[in-house]
């Protein structure tokens, strides 16, 4: 009988105490401060984005980058191929960009299709303009902690667990999802703040095993509603970093309606880690820009 009363009591204060983090409202600030800097600017900020193919999350974060950047004044280049174009046309497209001097940042919007090599197009972009920490060069030195362009999901879950007082250092963190953009780079910078971090995957075997065991829970799948509210301990963290198209929609890794009550703090797709993820852009935009500023 108390078990079943402490249950309740339990899944009730959840429902109580959940909070739905606003990625708008912790980036209002940032954009704020950019929007005013660009005014004293003699020339904006630029930021060119390559997009091959037509894959619905493409789109997407292509659409979004593009609105930010209007909204504080950073002049928005898009350049779309279509699935097919010869690989060395982007490439060339790529290094005629890592020349132009008015050109600030560079994106190549992922995935690309499977037949091109995605490795060679990333690591033509110029590691000085590689707003999204993607090159070779960056990941190296992030890795090893040393001055770097750092991806921007990886430096969004980093403000939102800062922002909302959510303790790291010695907690058990789970991320679910090895991506180069997203998992591998989150799992480094929460190592970097002395989390124990464990990786899960696609051949990881009974994944909620590891998943009901998280202080923090982190899924970057890409996979519709990977992450069950039977996954999910009681008073958890969950940061929902994946998006995927689902029935002409878009939708995260986490089944929201049922997970956020039981999880202390839990992101939305809409308006969470990708929201914030893209004013840390703009201060990688801006970080770019003062570098070659000041040389």
């Amino acid at each position: 009988m108390i078990g079943i009363i402490s249950s309740l009591l339990k899944k009730l204060w959840g429902e109580i105490m959940s909070v739905v983090i606003d990625g708008t409202e912790l980036c209002s600030t940032i954009q704020d401060t950019i929007k005013a800097d660009i005014k004293n600017c003699m020339i904006r900020p630029s930021v060119a984005v390559i997009q091959v193919g037509d894959s619905i999350s493409g789109q997407y974060f292509s659409s979004k980058k593009e609105k930010v950047c209007s909204s504080v004044g950073i002049y928005f280049r898009s350049y779309k191929f279509e699935d097919g174009t010869p690989e060395l046309t982007i490439i060339n497209k790529i290094k005629e960009l890592n020349n132009d001097e008015y050109v600030n940042g560079i994106i190549i919007e992922l995935p690309l299709p499977v037949q091109y090599n995605e490795k060679r197009i990333i690591n033509t972009i110029s590691n000085g303009k590689d707003v999204e920490g993607m090159t070779d060069i960056n990941v190296g030195r992030f890795i090893n902690g040393k001055k770097a362009l750092i991806p921007c999901t990886a430096l969004a879950v980093d403000y939102i667990l800062s922002q909302n007082n959510i303790q790291v250092a010695g907690k058990n963190v789970v991320v679910v999802g090895r991506g180069k953009a997203t998992g591998r780079p989150i799992a480094n910078m929460l190592l970097s703040r002395d989390a124990t971090v464990t990786i899960c995957h696609s051949k990881t075997k009974s994944l909620a095993e590891y998943t009901k065991n998280a202080d923090i829970l982190i899924s970057a799948t890409g996979i519709p509603c990977i992450i069950k509210e039977d996954m999910v301990k009681d008073g958890a963290v969950v940061i929902d970093v994946g998006i995927s198209g689902f029935n002409d929609s878009v939708v995260g890794d986490v089944d929201f309606d049922k997970v956020s009550k039981k999880a202390s703090y839990i992101t939305t797709v809409e308006n969470g880690v990708n929201t914030v993820a893209l004013a840390m852009l703009l201060q990688n935009i801006i970080l770019c820009y003062n570098t070659k500023k000041n040389k």
